[in-house]
């Protein structure tokens, strides 16, 4: 970690970033404007959906009225057919902390997106291990042409593991790792622990918000109800228009993939709307998952969260 890093966080008088981060519908957005106010800070959203714009309704943006109550930044950064991946959303990231700490601003992340999260805390530096754009490419042609299994196949024999944390309906991930793998030796393992030797590049302390199970599932549901009246399905309906390639992330996005059986015919909108909750909790679950096998992960429950004072962590 660079000391003159460490200096320009001091100024603000705290000497960690926090990242506020939990399974979707936590309550994390109310939750950072909260310690936002606290601690004089702006909020840096850590979420790979938000960055899209024009998709506001079904990625939970902070609405206006929030965003007048706390700057908020690392949102709507780029079109939805604009590639962009963990090495893009760091090198906005850490541009935009740079930014705030000029300014004697402490950054707060809050987001649910655990790649993201990870590749903070551990900074990731993607620079050791680059990958062959022009095999990527030819890898999507292959899967166009050929579909997935063979590539799938691929990957699992070079990195057994991947069967575990890679889907083969992933496809764009499928894709990307196994470029990586083959532009670089050793596994996916050995090139994340490479990528990470030279440690963070700030001190970030980590904050999740938790709920029982039961609970949680419950506020996904209303929540999915809320963003139909609010206009989930006219977004849908807009992206669907755009005639993006199907392995394009926005085109994945959970809250807009399910509803175009709809919008094409297939199914009625009750049955993606029950999918579009069912996905959401799943998404939750993977979430939380994600997040318990994270280090250092200060947990907040939810009966916790109106009286925590996340600065006693901080100094």
């Amino acid at each position: 970690m660079d000391p003159e890093n460490l200096k320009k966080l001091e100024k603000t008088g705290y000497h960690a970033i926090p990242i506020i981060c939990g399974p979707t519908a936590s309550g994390k957005t109310s939750f950072s404007i909260k310690a936002a106010k606290m601690l004089h800070a702006e909020i840096c959203c850590c979420d790979s959906m938000q960055i899209y714009r024009h998709l506001t309704v079904g990625t939970a943006k902070p609405t206006e009225e929030e965003k007048r109550e706390v700057p908020h930044h690392l949102i709507d950064l780029v079109d939805p057919d604009t590639p962009f991946n963990v090495a893009s959303y760091l090198e906005a990231a850490y541009s935009k902390i740079d930014e705030l700490l000029e300014r004697n601003v402490l950054p707060v992340f809050c987001g649910g997106t655990g790649q993201y999260v990870t590749a903070l805390q551990k900074g990731f530096d993607f620079e050791g291990a680059p990958v062959d754009r022009e095999l990527e490419n030819t890898l999507r042609e292959e899967y166009e042409k050929n579909g997935i299994d063979a590539i799938y196949r691929r990957l699992i024999a070079l990195d057994p593991e991947c069967e575990e944390k890679i889907h083969p309906n992933n496809t764009k991930r499928v894709i990307h790792t196994l470029a990586l793998l083959e532009s670089n030796k050793g596994t996916t393992r050995d090139i994340r622990e490479s990528s990470t030797k030279n440690g963070p590049r700030y001190p970030f302390i980590l904050f999740a918000i938790d709920w029982p199970r039961d609970v949680l599932y419950e506020r996904i549901d209303k929540r999915v109800d809320i963003m139909m009246e609010q206009g989930l399905l006219d977004e849908a309906e807009w992206l669907y228009d755009q005639h993006l390639p199907p392995e394009c992330t926005a085109m994945q996005a959970i809250g807009y993939k399910e509803l175009f059986p709809y919008i094409k015919g297939e199914k009625s909108l009750k049955e993606c709307v029950d999918l579009l909750k069912q996905h959401s909790r799943n998404y939750a679950k993977r979430q939380l998952t994600w997040f318990r096998h994270m280090d250092d992960v200060n947990w907040i429950s939810s009966d916790e969260m109106d009286d925590y004072n996340i600065s006693l962590l901080l100094f």
